[in-house]
């Protein structure tokens, strides 16, 4: 057995990709790219296992996809490394980011290869260009661009990274911690996807599937006096709201649950628990909003909302519109997308008594389209 633990970090916010999604939730086909770029690796070598690091709010949809090992990224690159070297058990880590995802068979070989000789292996490229630092013309050949995937000792990378300096990648940690670095030829190939500029570079990319995602969302909330009536964030009344431990928009929770659904998410209590006093008379529209950033930041966009309140009362008529518009604006969508509609239950059961209102959302969703940007 390989004595060799992968660790892919893809625990990143993307801030500077400018998206929307986040990088690692980019589809390639059907496949999230993290998924793309941790099954090249398994197809190079047998590894002793594989190890993600994610985002702790992703870790539970991660595991929807693969039988690898998840752990919780930190606040610092190094920090969701040692968390990941944490979890291995290989007496060597081999470690590369989900962002570099066009990996070169080739190069990844003539790391390992150099495993014995040295305590960390790196690959790295020339520069090409007339070189400034400064106001000072440098000598390019002197400068190296270090890439990963990096090979280090397991114990000796942990050490190195056991203090308080900041580190962008293992090879300088080791460096300083006066540990043996070499390097070996990198890959042109192997460009780091930074910004959404870089798509156009990366050759290994195929365009996100056309397949669309249904979810269903329904929630029923009983009148309580003395609370305002919000429905879809829009407040209809002063008096006659719903009894929540949140501001008890039924409307919003139901969309909510429709668009964790559609995305394989969840539902609104793993998200919003209602025994949770940080939730207690929250605002709905946040979120919402909450919901629609984690949405599109795992690769998906919204197709339509489709949605019928159930209610004897309020009367609806001349609030659709509105409410329509208010979820457009918190969504962020073209009111076009939304659909509001109004009916009741012919005065049977609890809704026809007056006693509350259920909400039936549809949400549908396909693959954010990165190459049409």
């Amino acid at each position: 057995m390989s004595e060799i633990s992968l660790i892919l970090l893809a625990a990143g916010s993307s801030s500077r990709f400018g998206m929307g999604v986040k990088k690692q939730w980019l589809r390639i086909g059907d496949e999230p790219l993290w998924l793309f770029v941790a099954r090249q690796f398994e197809k190079m070598h047998a590894f002793k296992e594989i190890i993600v690091v994610a985002d702790s709010k992703e870790i539970g949809y991660m595991q929807n996809f693969a039988d690898y090992l998840f752990v919780c990224g930190g606040k610092e690159r190094q920090d969701s490394l040692k968390n990941a070297i944490g979890a291995a058990t290989g007496e060597y880590v081999l470690s590369a980011d989900v962002a570099r995802c066009c990996v070169d068979e080739e190069c990844v070989k003539r790391v390992i290869a150099k495993k014995e000789e040295f305590d960390c292996v790196a690959p790295s490229i020339g520069v090409a260009d007339t070189t400034v630092f400064g106001a000072e013309y440098i000598d390019r050949s002197e400068l190296r661009l270090i890439q990963t995937p990096q090979l280090s000792k397991k114990n000796l990378l942990l050490q190195a990274l056991s203090g308080e300096d900041l580190f962008t990648d293992d090879s300088g940690a080791m460096k300083k911690a006066g540990f043996n670095v070499g390097f070996v030829e990198g890959s042109k190939k192997q460009t780091k996807l930074t910004r959404k500029e870089d798509l156009a570079l990366l050759a290994c990319l195929k365009a996100p599937s056309s397949d669309s995602f249904n979810g269903i969302g329904f929630d029923t909330h009983a009148f309580e006096e003395g609370r305002a009536c919000v429905l879809g964030g829009v407040k209809l009344s002063e008096n006659g709201g719903f009894k929540a431990h949140s501001d008890g928009d039924v409307l919003i929770h139901s969309v909510i649950d429709a668009l964790l659904g559609a995305a394989g998410l969840g539902d609104i209590g793993e998200f919003f628990p209602d025994n949770d006093q940080k939730y207690k008379n929250a605002d709905s529209k946040k979120l919402l909003s909450d919901v629609m950033a984690l949405v599109r930041g795992v690769g998906f966009e919204v197709s339509n909302i489709d949605l019928t309140v159930i209610a004897q009362k309020p009367r609806l008529a001349e609030h659709k519109n509105e409410i329509k518009r208010s979820l457009a604006r918190i969504m962020q969508l073209s009111p076009y997308k939304i659909c509001v509609k109004a009916t009741t239950s012919e005065k049977m059961g609890f809704i026809g008594r007056g006693e509350g209102v259920a909400v039936l959302s549809v949400a549908t969703l396909k693959f954010f389209d990165w190459t049409k940007t």
